[in-house]
């Protein structure tokens, strides 16, 4: 006897009204366990929802473009086994655009200057990098959203999983082309939404100068750029630099991880310094804090983010519950967090609940920098590249081993010295790691 499974949105978070961006399945189709059935996308990652056991596809109860939260119902499977009714929540995966629509346009005079009622845009094909034509991926609502404001299809870019043009993408292509005509009828200067008087962002052609290769960015570089601006152009940052003798805490790092090589797990600075934050964030809590309108909410949890390098862009996973985890653990949970960071597979809670995040370019280079503040957090570390400086010791110099701290914090919260007393309390837990116990 069959049985019929229905398989709904499982916790995603704290999203809700997510869309379908791309069903995978029809009905009909034979499926596998953990075969994705659909890809949902939050304002973070797009999240494939895995089938929970091998079946038939029975019914489709979502379309692309379908907006969905925890407990709606996607999909009813058949499954061979006996049994009754049941309801399963799946559990998503986050994943990286595996096809992902690459489109250059060629550049033309696209903009006319009537009402937005009557946009009429002049078409230039959309080519793929190879030259053939691309189908235009839009359902018959956002076909007709876009007729009504005028807009031709064809001329919007998709921001989406799958290369499906959505209404957002619609708007958004209406909202540049107001702009464009603003600065086009300015004389010499616009308002932007700051209420200052700027001149237009300069309109160049770039073509003129020699050959250029026009190429969309990720949309993780999307996200993570809006956020970034926001976050620069509302938070007042303030950095603090200083210095931390890292000499004999690297010869312990490198002892401890001769003494385990064979347990394959490798410990970098940044175990150490996660582990030395959580030492810091405790004697001085105003940094393990979030500015909400008048009120100061103090955390009660020690969740250390930090900030990850991945070919789609910049993703910030969260290390949960830090001050339970030893350096050992921190460097494994990192390193698996990490990975998945770049293969696109971070999941919506991996990356929410930061007490206070950490850059580090210290596999880079560079000496000091200013890190932008991941909000709603009110500081952020950056830690540069460490080098051999002779150091006096009321004798003579010597070589010692320093790491550049840059301590980026929101100065509505933090003052000065308090941000000076982080570093300096850092610096000596870092120079001393036993101070990490008391």
């Amino acid at each position: 006897m069959s049985e019929a499974i229905e398989v709904k949105v499982p916790d995603i978070g704290d999203y809700k009204n997510v869309p379908v961006i791309e069903v995978l399945v029809k009905p009909g189709d034979a499926v596998e366990p953990e075969q994705s059935l659909v890809t949902l996308e939050s304002d973070k990652a797009a999240m494939d929802v895995p089938s929970p056991v091998a079946g038939i596809v029975k019914k489709l109860e979502v379309n692309v473009g379908d907006i969905v939260s925890k407990g709606a119902l996607i999909v009813v499977l058949e499954s061979p086994h006996s049994g009754s009714f049941k309801h399963v929540h799946s559990s998503p995966e986050a994943s990286v655009p595996a096809r992902a629509s690459v489109l250059v346009q060629q550049p033309s005079s696209d903009f006319l200057t009537p009402p937005v009622s009557a946009l009429e845009i002049q078409s230039s094909p959309a080519i793929h990098i190879t030259g053939e034509h691309y189908a235009i991926h839009a359902s018959p609502s956002i076909r007709k959203f876009a007729r009504e404001l005028g807009v031709k299809i064809e001329r919007v870019s998709s921001t989406c999983h799958g290369g499906r043009i959505t209404r957002e993408d619609v708007t958004t292509y209406v909202k540049s082309v107001i702009n464009k005509e603003l600065a086009i009828s300015a004389d010499s200067a616009v308002l932007d939404n700051t209420g200052l008087d700027l001149l237009p962002w300069p309109k160049i052609d770039f073509a003129k100068f020699g050959p250029i290769q026009a190429k969309p960015l990720s949309r993780i570089k999307k996200i993570s750029g809006e956020n970034l601006r926001r976050n620069w152009v509302m938070i007042p940052h303030v950095t603090n630099n200083d210095e931390a003798d890292i000499t004999e805490l690297e010869v312990f790092r490198v002892q401890l991880n001769k003494e385990n090589e064979k347990t394959g797990i490798k410990i970098t600075m940044l175990a150490f310094v996660i582990k030395a934050v959580v030492a810091v964030l405790r004697k001085l809590p105003i940094f393990n804090t979030s500015l909400d309108r008048d009120n100061l909410i103090f955390k009660q949890y020690l969740n250390i983010g930090f900030a990850a390098d991945t070919p789609n862009g910049l993703t910030v996973p969260v290390l949960k519950n830090a001050e339970n985890k030893g350096v050992f653990d921190i460097a494994q949970e990192t390193a698996e967090l990490a990975r998945l960071a770049r293969a696109g597979k971070l999941k919506a809670d991996q990356m929410q609940g930061g007490s206070i995040s950490i850059s580090s370019l210290g596999g880079i280079g560079g000496t000091h920098f200013t890190p932008i503040i991941n909000a709603p957090e009110v500081a952020i570390l950056g830690l540069s590249k460490s080098a051999y400086k002779p150091v006096w010791d009321g004798k003579k110099f010597i070589p010692r081993l320093m790491l550049p701290l840059s301590l980026s914090y929101d100065h509505r919260v933090i003052d000065g010295a308090e941000a000076a007393r982080f570093n300096a309390y850092l610096s000596k837990i870092l120079a001393d790691f036993r101070r990490v116990m008391v």
